[in-house]
């Protein structure tokens, strides 16, 4: 099945018929695999790393399912907030998932190849998730305006239809968007060599083995780039200084802490998240460094699914009062 998967994306991407490609018939790709190089080639040290990743991975699983766990049980949880956390928990599982297990077994095995399809779908999903994730921290950013700015409508403002449609908008946006950035990455020509010096299908490192000048598809990333990363990243800034200005107007500092500490949380994650994927995606192919770009996309790729529920649980006492019901809960049943 993934063969023939394989065959029709390849045939749809690379069409002899030049008004169908958007690149010369001459310069057509003949790669129908790629070869992930991963981190490192030494099997000793690829057996402590596939320690390390999986035991990352299962705890970012557990805690993102924990947290939309928590959420679907308690109901003092079933609030706007708690409702755009839990689906930031189910974009990170997605965001993870569709890199991190195809990294581990290609620490174990001697083979690290992925096919044309494999590459294609790999780059489609993260891609889909990341732009989703960038969205939702909009969406997020702008209830926590309306629960600071305006408190007392807060439940009258978010009503669950507004929410509904949020995050399916945050949905059909981030998969829309990833789709235009795969086809016009995967549309290039590949000619070898089939080397992607990454542990994934991350588009830059796909894309500079493309054996034509990427100028053109650097300048569509980066415009797509200003729409889903800046423009997004300029909305929450916006919100956050309306926040602040409503913040320093309460005259209780328990009541300004309070409030600050509702935010804080996200800002946090906000961070994490947008630094690094603003370095890799918004900037040139001639600073490209495979090495630096592997690691530093652990960072919006691993480390921040790990760390969302981390800093959301430690820092909030609802998510925590939530924990210790559900065990008190389980124990009276046993």
């Amino acid at each position: 099945m993934l063969r023939s998967l394989d065959s029709i994306i390849f045939s749809f991407s690379f069409s002899q018929d030049p008004t169908v490609s958007m690149y010369p018939a001459s310069n057509h790709s003949s790669v129908t695999e790629f070869i992930l190089l991963g981190f490192s080639s030494d099997p000793t040290s690829n057996r402590i790393l596939f320690i390390i990743f999986l035991l990352l991975y299962l705890c970012s699983v557990l805690g993102n399912g924990l947290i939309i766990i928590l959420i679907c049980l308690d109901s003092h949880l079933h609030t706007p907030m708690y409702f755009f956390l839990s689906i930031l928990s189910v974009l990170d599982m997605g965001y993870i998932t569709t890199t991190v297990p195809q990294m581990l077994v290609h620490l174990l095995s001697s083979s690290k190849l992925i096919s044309f399809a494999g590459c294609w779908l790999q780059m489609y999903a993260f891609s889909a998730f990341g732009l989703s994730e960038c969205i939702l921290f909009v969406v997020m950013a702008y209830d926590r305006y309306v629960a600071i700015c305006f408190p007392l409508r807060y439940m009258l403002i978010l009503i669950w239809d507004l929410c509904v449609r949020l995050v399916v908008g945050t949905w059909a946006s981030g998969f829309f968007f990833s789709l235009v950035h795969t086809i016009f990455t995967m549309n290039l020509p590949f000619c070898g060599p089939n080397m992607v010096n990454h542990y994934f299908c991350e588009g830059p490192s796909v894309r500079s083995l493309s054996c034509m000048d990427t100028h053109l598809i650097e300048m569509v990333d980066f415009v797509l780039s200003i729409f889903m990363v800046l423009v997004p990243l300029s909305f929450i800034l916006a919100s956050y200084v309306r926040i602040t200005m409503a913040i320093l107007k309460i005259k209780s500092t328990q009541g300004r802490y309070k409030a600050f500490s509702t935010c804080a949380s996200h800002l946090i994650v906000v961070t994490l998240f947008y630094a690094p994927a603003i370095y890799i995606y918004m900037r040139p192919n001639s600073n490209y460094s495979p090495e630096r770009d592997k690691q530093i996309s652990l960072f919006y790729n691993m480390f921040t699914a790990l760390l969302n529920p981390m800093v959301y649980s430690l820092r909030n006492k609802d998510i925590k009062a939530a924990f210790i019901k559900v065990v008190m809960r389980n124990r009276v049943v046993r």
